[in-house]
């Protein structure tokens, strides 16, 4: 039976993540939805009790100064439901500086909602290939890759944006205004050490710890340190979806609704928008079969009037023949702002989606995502069933008849097997 109010609040500073928290609630069979901004009080009703629920955002790309009022209205709309665990969902990679996605301008935007002292930071999350151990943060590049710390890594030490130079997180959230920051390393999770270490790392004090993640056992070991001050008032923590693998940790699991049923899917073609240039991504495009594909030019895009018009029209030419891939280009020279580009493509997106009836849209790219669903008119998604770890099938909802219940699929660049629109498409 769902509770009567949720006790477990999310926000995802994108919507690829935010969508991986939603599929790790509900496949512990909780019920959960997310919403994609603070929702109506007839959004709110539409969705029914839930157990959870969650607001996909962009504050991953924006500035500290954008971010702070868009947090801190989140932060009113979920201490006022009642949650008591609020999770500021960021990548798994924790790629973010402190002029952009900044994790030390969440908080402090975030903090005055939830009065706890702690501040929880879980680094890691082992079944996407993320480890963490003595602060220092590792990732597989690609599902199944070979593992690296996190500053040689062959994507992520090179992101456009927010490019990862520093392995220690405490050093790398430190630079964004959280310090001092605390530590509970990985052995501290085995046998009854964890008090004693928790209770040295809040010393002189420190409110934010930091928790290595090196296993899923270490999940449970960290709820049990948790339980007692989450009892005592609400609480923020950040981090990747481990956060809500541990909150599983926390809930009897008698208390947990019914996991939904698997869907197929429906009749009618796929579009996929990739617009990450992440050689995983790229490596999956490569192996795609099956779609028809167009290529879009940012700067045409960006630059030329009418080119958008004219990629629409090809688009449902396409579609009306099968499944379609349209791709990002790699610009020939400067790189142009991810962000721009992303809008534009949402834009486009939205122009395509008027006119076209497909059965499930694939969207590749953390930016790319977020801003392409955000031009659509949905306000909210909800899980249908899981696809590949860290991109599972959603369900939309909107008031557009041939948007409402829609499969949607989101995927950062690093995300997913060589196979994926293979897999997605099917």
């Amino acid at each position: 039976m769902a509770s009567p109010a949720p006790h477990y609040g999310w926000y995802g500073d994108d919507f690829t993540g935010a969508t991986d928290t939603l599929a790790t609630l509900a496949e512990r069979g909780f019920k959960a939805l997310l919403f994609l901004r603070v929702p109506t009080p007839e959004q709110l009703a539409a969705a029914g009790p839930l157990d959870a629920i969650g607001i996909a955002g962009a504050t991953r790309s924006m500035a500290p100064a954008e971010m702070a009022p868009v947090l801190d209205a989140a932060g009113g709309f979920f201490a006022g439901l009642g949650v008591r665990l609020m999770h500021y969902k960021c990548c798994s990679t924790f790629d973010s500086a402190p002029h952009v996605g900044s994790l030390g301008a969440a908080v402090a935007a975030l903090k005055p909602h939830f009065p706890n002292p702690l501040v929880p930071i879980l680094g890691g999350q082992p079944n996407l290939g993320r480890y963490c151990l003595f602060g220092q943060l590792f990732a597989a590049a690609g599902t199944g890759g070979e593992v690296h710390r996190i500053d040689r890594h062959t994507t992520m030490s090179r992101h456009p944006v927010t490019p990862m130079a520093e392995a220690d997180l405490r050093r790398h959230l430190a630079e964004q205004g959280l310090a001092p920051l605390g530590l509970v390393d990985y052995r501290a999770h085995e046998g009854q050490g964890g008090a004693a270490a928790l209770e040295k790392a809040l010393a002189g004090g420190t409110q934010a710890v930091l928790f290595d993640v090196s296993r899923t056992e270490d999940l449970a070991a960290i709820a049990r340190l948790l339980r007692e001050p989450l009892a005592a008032s609400p609480m923020l923590a950040v981090g990747a979806s481990s956060v809500a693998q541990m909150a599983a940790e926390l809930e009897p699991a008698e208390a947990r609704t019914a996991p939904l049923a698997v869907a197929k899917r429906q009749e009618g073609p796929v579009l996929a928008l990739v617009g990450s240039l992440s050689p995983v991504t790229r490596a999956q495009v490569e192996n795609a079969t099956g779609f028809s594909r167009l290529e879009v030019d940012p700067v045409r895009l960006l630059d030329e009037t009418g080119h958008a018009g004219e990629l629409r029209r090809q688009a449902l030419l396409l579609l009306a023949a099968g499944d379609t891939m349209l791709m990002t280009r790699a610009p020939d020279g400067e790189p142009l702002a991810p962000r721009t580009v992303a809008e534009a493509t949402g834009r486009l997106l939205r122009e395509i989606m008027q006119e076209a009836r497909v059965a499930r849209l694939l969207v590749a790219g953390g930016d790319t995502s977020t801003l392409a669903i955000e031009a659509l008119d949905i306000w909210g998604l909800s899980y249908r069933a899981p696809m590949v770890a860290g991109a599972p099938l959603c369900r939309a909802h909107s008031a557009a008849a041939h948007l409402d219940d829609l499969d949607i699929v989101l995927k950062g660049g690093q995300m997913g097997p060589p196979d994926f629109f293979a897999v997605a498409a099917r």
